[in-house]
């Protein structure tokens, strides 16, 4: 018998992980596109630019324009002038968005905690590394550390 796909079940598994996760924000506005893990890398780095989001992330600069756009109408997020650079903005969590945090975070890591369940502590580490390792493989050239 053959083993599954390993794309396969990342994908399904990337798939379960929107879908409830959508499910769980939705109270908040926040919904589908990813838009968690914006504010979750704009709450952990305050004054990032939306190119570096886009860098980091691995979105296009199309998702990450709308998800940027969603996050400050929901007053989520505030953009200031880049004074190093007048055609960019810095991005930083409102009030709103500190006050949410905990929250959001509670949201978070009770789904990582249902998703590893079933997983030892050793297997939690194991699996993370294992990712990280796929995460390599998969990465564009300039993000392999054998090109830096």
């Amino acid at each position: 018998m053959s083993r599954e796909p390993i794309g396969k079940l990342i994908a399904y598994l990337q798939r379960q992980n929107q879908k409830q996760l959508a499910k769980e924000l939705m109270p908040y506005g926040l919904g589908s596109g990813g838009q968690h893990s914006f504010l979750k890398l704009i709450l952990s780095r305050p004054g990032i630019t939306q190119d570096r989001m886009t860098e980091e992330m691995k979105f296009d600069k199309a998702t990450t324009a709308r998800s940027v756009k969603h996050l400050e109408q929901l007053g989520f997020i505030e953009r200031r002038p880049d004074p190093g650079d007048r055609r960019s903005s810095l991005l930083y969590p409102t009030a709103k968005a500190l006050e949410f945090a905990p929250v959001f975070q509670s949201i978070l890591d009770g789904f990582n905690r249902r998703l590893t369940a079933n997983l030892s502590e050793e297997e939690v580490n194991t699996l993370v590394a294992l990712l990280h390792k796929i995460t390599l493989n998969t990465a564009d050239g300039q993000d392999r550390p054998e090109a830096e």
